[in-house]
């Protein structure tokens, strides 16, 4: 993003004729809705990576251990309390979360969200995937894979996310019209539980004998391969055949691998590593007082079984 130049050209200006200016050391915490999602190990690398090439930030990454907005809120006003620099969260809640996000910026705390928005709080940005066009992408992958249309559902993950919401917005919006009709109950909601998402991937297959596809809004079912490989191997004939599409939400390592295999159809991935680098950079502009973009979104790929191989380098 054009925030990293801005941010790198001014470092270097701090170095004048061989010798370093004393510069301020910041501590900037990136706060997830769940420890226990590898989704967001990847945004703590990128984070941790980032502020290691600073060199005056350090990267706290803390958050609740599972789905928990309570939670996420209590650290939050710790992390106010304990008067961090900086706070990147991806909200849970938005209710929640505008609360102490309000509570922050009042404090003179820097306060952007990333993966999911809190739109009407007085973050300063927003770093992440456009949600909206997120499940637009879902929807017209499906479409690919499987034109012909039938029932499908989605797998969810918080009822109150709502950067969720828009991706369930956005797949509806591309079938708009289609073949496609979306089974009633759809979406389940696993809270971000990667046992409870695999669970209603079969449970919408027993509840929906005859349904065409099921497209989980993240990649939660699949962070679990073995479970992935037990539910889609009952139904594999389907599945090789595409009388049943997966199509499927993030492109972590087990998701790019079972795509190989031949255990899903296409993926649509984000880019969790680079919203922690982005961050990072994105906090330090505001602490440094420059003006940042107030949406910042870092991309997102289509995989299918045809360019998976590049993605797997």
């Amino acid at each position: 993003m054009t925030k990293t130049a801005i941010v790198l050209g001014t470092i270097a200006t701090l170095f004048l004729g061989g010798t370093a200016i004393a510069q301020d050391t910041y501590t900037f915490a990136v706060v997830p809705k769940a420890m226990n999602n590898p989704f967001f190990d990847l945004t703590r690398d990128g984070c941790e990576a980032r502020a290691a090439e600073l060199g005056n930030v350090t990267c706290l990454y803390i958050g609740p251990v599972e789905h928990e907005a309570t939670t996420q809120a209590q650290i939050i006003e710790d992390l106010i309390t304990q008067g961090v620099d900086g706070l990147a969260i991806s909200v849970s809640d938005i209710a929640a979360a505008t609360t102490v996000i309000d509570r922050a910026t009042a404090a003179g705390i820097a306060v952007i969200t990333f993966d999911s928005d809190a739109p009407d709080s007085t973050r300063t940005a927003y770093v992440g995937t456009d949600n909206k066009l997120f499940g637009v992408d879902l929807g017209k992958l499906l479409l690919q894979v499987a034109p012909d249309g039938g029932t499908y559902g989605m797998i969810s993950g918080g009822a109150a996310a709502p950067n969720l919401a828009l991706r369930v917005d956005g797949v509806r919006e591309a079938l708009a019209g289609s073949n496609w009709t979306e089974v009633p109950g759809s979406p389940t909601f696993s809270n971000d539980d990667i046992a409870l998402a695999v669970q209603q991937m079969g449970d919408l297959k027993t509840a929906n004998p005859d349904i065409k596809a099921i497209v989980p809004v993240g990649g939660w079912p699949m962070f679990a391969p073995d479970g992935w490989k037990n539910f889609v191997d009952q139904y594999k004939a389907d599945v090789d055949s595409g009388a049943l599409a997966l199509v499927v939400a993030d492109t972590l390592p087990q998701q790019l691998e079972l795509l190989s295999e031949g255990y899903a159809h296409g993926l649509v991935g984000q880019r969790p590593y680079e919203m922690g680098v982005v961050s990072m950079d994105t906090l330090l502009s505001i602490v440094n007082g420059e003006t940042v973009d107030e949406i910042i979104y870092t991309g997102n790929d289509v995989v299918t079984a045809d360019n998976v191989a590049e993605f797997l380098k």
